[in-house]
């Protein structure tokens, strides 16, 4: 009850209740599942694990090869040192491996891959009609907003790669597991890129899916008014091309001129938009795509000169953060408001919704500068003081609002008659008959909203017959 009377005088907008009831709306039609596929998925899994399972055993003479310890020791007896067994030092070491320890770490990375949790979540939640409802959680990003998976947790499926999907699902389905092992590198991960083929449409329906192109790209160089890029969206450029052409000095095509520094633009433009350095860079995975330690810093730097609008925009924020906190006065910047009330510091967004901050305070670095912590669910899942800085309240801003572009697109997109079924990021997933035109779908979804003049917006999409990433 104190809780509800400290939450009521924060009452919760009209417009949020409205979003909130097409959620409602959206998981309760939900989204059907093919039982039959997932079921032979699941077959297909215990199959071949206790195939994998058997022929380590055979090799390592240990009645459980699962064991780290046992595994650790059978592998250090056979002259191979290995300090852990996670999935980058197993890769690491079959690099030299040979004889049966090579065999024993496939093996190991095969049974390690969790390829069928998701099925096994669809045989648990799917319902009498054949489809899975409550997938989507409303608001469940407690600091942005945006919407999280449950049960089968549609957020983070695996992407699929297989040229032949249809192919390869069908064989699963029909139970010809031989052939899947004789045509394809691996079973686990064969099923894995299958998961997203389980969500079909209704008979005599078909999928529509529309997303948003590099929206948070264009949302915070519209916040920014980083022009060179504002025109790189108007003509529909490739920001990665651009990126590296802005960096280096010179034209940059996808595979022509100058091709290959596309990736270079590519990974700054992942890691670098929220005041990433080199170590965001190496986690998103620069060494693994062929560059150099010593480039990343130089490539950080090109991309911050070549950014300055973007790099004056994190420290603007920080600056109004640590104002309305210390000073307790309301700050104004742009389209956006902070605000520090009731013990609660709150940043307001061109849509209306506020992103709120519990317990806010400031306190010296370090390097003797001010820094924000707040109060909040931290990244062990237990309530704690959370350090902040203008970069990441930036990052917060542009996905709450790359958010709430998603959550009226889908108002318009049902005004307009659309059955959305799922939507998952940024795009939107539709069940719809068989004469549906696409177009029209991406035409609602890239119209420009009142509260972002000027923003170039562009939604693209595919039809499928089984949910996939195109």
């Amino acid at each position: 009850m104190e809780i509800m009377d400290k939450l009521a005088r924060f009452p919760v907008p009209d417009f949020l209740w409205k979003q909130y009831t097409q959620d409602q709306r959206i998981n309760d039609l939900g989204i059907e599942l093919d039982m039959a596929l997932v079921r032979q998925a699941i077959k297909c899994d215990e199959e071949s694990r206790d195939r994998y399972l058997k022929r380590a055993q055979e090799l390592t003479g240990l009645e459980n090869p699962n064991s780290p310890i046992q595994l650790k020791e059978w592998i250090l007896s056979n002259g191979v040192e290995m300090e852990t067994l996670t999935k980058a030092e197993v890769a690491s070491i079959m690099e030299t491996a040979t004889g049966p320890v090579k065999e024993v770490l496939e093996l190991r990375l095969l049974l390690s891959k969790s390829s069928v949790k998701k099925y096994l979540a669809m045989e648990t939640c799917h319902c009498n009609d054949g489809r899975a409802h409550g997938l989507l959680q409303f608001y469940g990003a407690n600091r942005t907003g945006r919407w999280a998976g449950r049960l089968v947790q549609v957020q983070n499926l695996p992407q699929n790669h297989i040229p032949d999907l249809a192919v390869a699902r069908n064989l699963i389905k029909s139970g010809c597991f031989e052939a899947v092992e004789l045509l394809y590198d691996s079973i686990p991960d064969t099923l894995s890129q299958l998961i997203r083929t389980a969500f079909v449409p209704r008979e005599g329906c078909k999928f529509m899916v529309a997303d948003f192109s590099a929206i948070e790209a264009r949302v915070i160089a519209w916040l920014a008014g980083e022009s060179w890029r504002q025109e790189v969206f108007r003509n529909n450029g490739d920001i990665y091309c651009a990126s590296a052409s802005q960096m280096f000095g010179v034209p940059v095509e996808k595979h022509g001129v100058n091709g290959e520094l596309r990736q270079k633009g590519k990974i700054a433009e992942l890691a670098l938009g929220y005041g990433g350095g080199v170590g965001a860079m190496i986690s998103m995975g620069a060494i693994d795509m062929g560059l150099a330690e010593e480039e990343l810093q130089p490539i950080v730097d090109s991309w911050r000169q070549s950014n300055p609008a973007i790099v004056k925009l994190w420290w603007d924020v920080h600056r109004c953060v640590i104002k309305a906190v210390k000073d307790k006065q309301p700050q104004t910047y742009k389209c956006l408001t902070f605000e520090y009330q009731s013990g609660m510091l709150f940043i307001g967004l061109p849509s209306g919704r506020r992103l709120a901050y519990a317990k806010p305070s400031v306190y010296r670095n370090d390097y003797d500068r001010d820094e924000i912590a707040y109060m909040g669910v931290d990244a062990t899942k237990k309530w704690g003081k959370i350090n902040s800085y203008g970069p990441k309240f930036v990052e917060n801003i542009i996905q709450a609002m790359s958010r709430d572009i998603l959550a009226e697109a889908m108002e318009r997109l049902e005004a307009a008659g659309y059955d959305i079924v799922m939507h998952v990021h940024d795009e939107a997933v539709i069940e719809a008959p068989r004469d549906a035109v696409l177009d029209d779908a991406c035409r609602i979804m890239s119209k420009t909203l009142d509260w972002t003049p000027g923003l170039i917006l562009n939604a693209a999409g595919y039809e499928c017959e089984f949910y996939q990433k195109d």
